[in-house]
C-alpha cells in the first residue's frame, strides 16, 4: 500500500492559512494599515473600489523597506517585531506573525512600492497566487504603498461567500475608524469610488471622536481618567441622555489595540447601573496602558481577543473610574439637601418649631350610631371587584369571533368575559373554559406576518410626524440602513439622508407609537446585526422580526376592552396564531376539567 501522508505545496498551504488571517477585504484593510503603523508612519491613506474587491491600496510616508526586505516580507512568518518565542510577552506593535502579507500574495495580486529615506531609488514587487511576477527599481516617496488587487480572484468559493458592496463597505469603515480612533495623533483618510469619505487631520483624542461621530458629540463625552499600579485607563464616556439601541459605538484598546471583551464591558455597564433606560447601550472609547507581559495578545487569528493575567482588578478599576467620573459631573443622581424647602426654612428660623395640631373629639364613640346601638363598620361590598380586578377594560365588550355566546337567559358574567390581568396577559371566557393570551407575544405574531406581508407588495402604513425625527447612526449603522432603505421605507419609514451618518425621519409604520420613532429604527438596526448574525436569517424575514419585536405592544401596557377583543379576532387571523416569532406560545386554554380538578381534594 503505497504512503498517503504528503506535504501540501507551498501556494495551497498560503491559501489554507490565509483563510484564516484574511477573511474578507476589511481584514486586508486592518493587516496593511497596522503595518503602516508600526512602521512609524505619521500619515496614512486608504482608497477602496468595489468595496475591496476590485482595489485596496494602503499608502504610508513610514520608514519603508530596502529591497532585500521588500522580497522577503511575502514569505510566511516573515516578520521584524519578534525574534524569539518570549518576546510575545513584550509586544508594542500591532503585527508580530508575519503571516499578513504571504496571506494576502496567495489569494489576490499584490503590487508594493518602497523606499527608505536613505535610499535614492525604490523597489517595486509584483506577486500573483504567491510567486513574484515582477520586481525591479521604481521611483517614489519615501514611505510604502501596498495594492491589493482582485481579492479572492484564485479562490471562487470564499469570493462569492462575501457579502454586498454595502456589507463589505460597513466593515472595511468599522476597521478604518477603529485604528484612527486608538492614533488621533496619525493623519488617516479614505476614499472609496474616488470619493473622499473621511479626511481625519491629526487632533487630540477628544477630537478625534468629534471628527468621526459629529459635532455634536463634543457636549456628550465626559473624561474618565485613572492610573493605578496594575493599569492607566484614559478615555471618555457618553453622558447616558444619549444612550441608543444599538451596539457599536463602545471602543476598548489595550495598548493601542482594539479588542472585544464581554467582561470588561459588563464593568462598563455596571458602572451605568439605574442611569440607562433598559436595552440602551452608552457610547465609550476607553485606552488601556498595561505592561505587555500582563498580557498574553495571541490568542485569535485577528488579534481582537486577549488574555489578561488577572482581569479581576481591571474590572474593577473601569467599574469605578466610570462611575466616580459620572458621579463627578452630575450626570449620576445624588441628594440634593438644598433643594428641601423645609430645610431651608429651618436653617432661615431655627429657633421656630411649629408643632402639629391634633384635634380631639371627646364625645366621640365608635360603637354607637345616632340610635344608641352599635352597628358594624360600613363595607364597601360594591367596589369588591374594584380592589381584585388589575386594570380590566370598562367598555363593554363587542362581539368577536373566539368569545362563545352563553346559552339561556342572561348572563351576568357577560361583561367580565374579556380583560386584562396584571396589564400582561389577557383572559377571554370560552364555552370550554377560558383562555389566556400573552398580548406581547400574540401582538408580535400579528405585525410580523403584517410586516412581511408589505415586503412582498412593498408597500406600507406610513405616518406622517408632526415634527421630523433626527437619528444620528455609527457609520456602519448608517452604511446598512442605506443597503436596507428600500424594504424600511417598505416597513412605513419615510426618511432622508443628512449629512455623512445622519437622516431624518419624516414618516414612520402606522403601528409605532408617535415619538418613539428614532429609537424604534435604531433598535430595527440593532435587531437586525443580531439576528443576521445569530440566526441567519434572509432579508425580509429578519426585517419583519424585528420591527414586530420593537412596534408591538409591551407587558405593563393597559388595554382597553376594544383593544383586546381586536388583539384576539387579528391573532386567530394569522396564519399561524398559536407560536410568536421567537417560537413560545402565544397563548394557552384552561379546561372547565382541568380547573374542576384543581379544587379536589389531594
Amino acid at each position: 500500500m503505497p504512503d498517503i501522508i504528503h506535504l501540501l505545496p507551498d501556494s495551497v498551504a498560503n491559501q489554507i492559512a490565509a483563510g484564516e488571517v484574511i477573511q474578507r477585504p476589511a481584514s486586508a484593510v486592518k493587516e496593511m494599515m497596522e503595518n503602516a503603523l508600526d512602521a512609524g508612519a505619521s500619515t496614512i491613506r486608504l482608497i477602496i473600489k468595489d468595496a475591496g474587491k476590485a482595489l485596496i491600496q494602503v499608502s504610508d510616508d513610514g520608514q519603508g523597506m530596502s529591497a532585500s526586505d521588500a522580497h522577503i516580507c511575502f514569505e510566511r512568518h516573515a516578520t521584524s517585531k519578534i525574534s524569539k518565542a518570549e518576546d510575545l510577552f513584550s509586544i508594542r506593535t500591532m503585527g508580530f506573525r508575519g503571516e499578513a502579507l504571504a496571506s494576502m500574495a496567495a489569494i489576490a495580486q499584490v503590487e508594493l512600492k518602497t523606499r527608505r529615506e536613505e535610499d535614492e531609488i525604490g523597489i517595486l514587487i509584483q506577486t500573483e497566487g504567491s510567486s513574484i511576477t515582477r520586481e525591479e527599481p521604481c521611483q517614489c516617496p519615501k514611505g510604502t504603498t501596498i495594492s491589493i488587487k482582485n481579492l479572492f480572484y484564485n479562490i471562487p468559493a470564499r469570493r462569492n461567500f462575501l457579502k454586498s458592496n454595502a456589507v463589505e463597505m460597513r466593515h472595511i469603515i468599522d476597521e478604518f475608524l477603529r485604528i484612527a480612533l486608538s492614533h488621533p495623533d496619525r493623519f488617516f483618510s479614505l476614499h472609496h469610488e474616488g470619493q473622499e469619505v473621511y479626511h481625519l487631520p491629526k487632533a487630540s483624542p477628544k477630537q478625534r471622536i468629534v471628527h468621526v461621530f459629529g459635532h455634536q458629540y463634543s457636549e456628550r463625552l465626559v473624561p474618565v481618567e485613572e492610573d493605578t499600579n496594575i493599569i492607566r485607563l484614559q478615555g471618555f464616556a457618553g453622558k447616558p441622555d444619549y444612550a441608543k439601541k444599538t451596539r457599536g459605538e463602545q471602543f476598548f484598546f489595550v495598548n493601542n489595540r482594539y479588542i472585544r471583551d464581554g467582561y470588561l464591558h459588563h464593568a462598563v455597564m455596571n458602572a451605568y447601573e439605574e442611569l440607562l433606560v433598559p436595552g440602551s447601550f452608552p457610547f465609550y472609547v476607553l485606552f488601556i496602558s498595561i505592561d505587555p507581559a500582563a498580557i498574553d495578545v495571541n490568542v485569535h487569528p485577528t488579534k481582537t481577543e486577549i488574555k489578561f493575567e488577572d482581569e479581576k482588578p481591571v474590572y474593577a478599576i473601569i467599574r469605578s473610574a466610570v462611575k466616580r467620573s459620572l458621579g463627578r459631573y452630575n450626570i449620576a443622581p445624588s441628594l440634593d439637601f438644598e433643594a428641601d424647602q423645609n430645610l431651608v426654612e429651618f436653617r432661615q428660623n431655627p429657633t421656630e418649631i411649629i408643632p402639629p395640631v391634633v384635634r380631639v373629639d371627646p364625645d366621640f364613640n365608635p360603637f354607637s350610631s345616632s340610635k344608641g346601638s352599635y352597628q358594624s363598620p360600613r363595607l364597601n361590598l360594591g367596589n369588591w371587584e374594584q380592589l381584585y380586578s388589575v386594570s380590566r377594560a370598562e367598555e363593554p365588550p363587542p362581539a368577536n369571533a373566539l368569545i362563545a355566546a352563553e346559552e339561556g337567559g342572561d348572563n351576568p358574567l357577560q361583561e367580565l368575559q374579556t380583560y386584562q390581568l396584571h396589564q400582561k396577559y389577557i383572559l377571554s371566557h370560552i364555552k370550554s373554559g377560558c383562555i389566556v393570551i400573552d398580548q406581547q407575544a400574540a401582538h408580535e405574531r400579528i405585525l410580523y406576518e403584517r410586516y412581511l406581508q408589505q415586503l412582498e407588495n412593498k408597500k406600507g402604513s406610513s405616518q406622517q410626524n408632526l415634527f421630523p425625527r433626527t437619528v444620528e447612526l455609527s457609520p456602519g449603522d448608517f452604511s446598512l440602513v442605506m443597503e436596507l432603505q428600500e424594504e424600511i421605507k417598505a416597513l412605513g419609514f419615510d426618511f432622508r439622508e443628512f449629512g455623512k451618518t445622519t437622516i431624518i425621519i419624516d414618516g414612520s409604520p402606522a403601528d409605532l407609537a408617535e415619538g418613539n420613532e428614532d429609537k424604534a429604527l435604531e433598535s430595527l438596526v440593532e435587531d437586525y446585526k443580531q439576528n443576521l448574525a445569530l440566526l441567519k436569517l434572509d432579508k425580509r424575514n429578519n426585517l419583519a422580526r424585528s420591527l414586530a419585536k420593537n412596534a408591538a405592544v409591551k407587558a405593563g401596557t393597559r388595554l382597553n376592552r376594544e383593544e383586546m377583543n381586536r388583539l384576539i379576532d387579528e391573532l386567530f387571523a394569522c396564519k399561524m396564531p398559536k407560536t410568536s416569532v421567537s417560537g413560545k406560545p402565544t397563548f394557552i386554554t384552561i379546561g372547565l376539567d382541568e380547573l374542576a380538578k384543581r379544587f379536589e381534594k389531594l
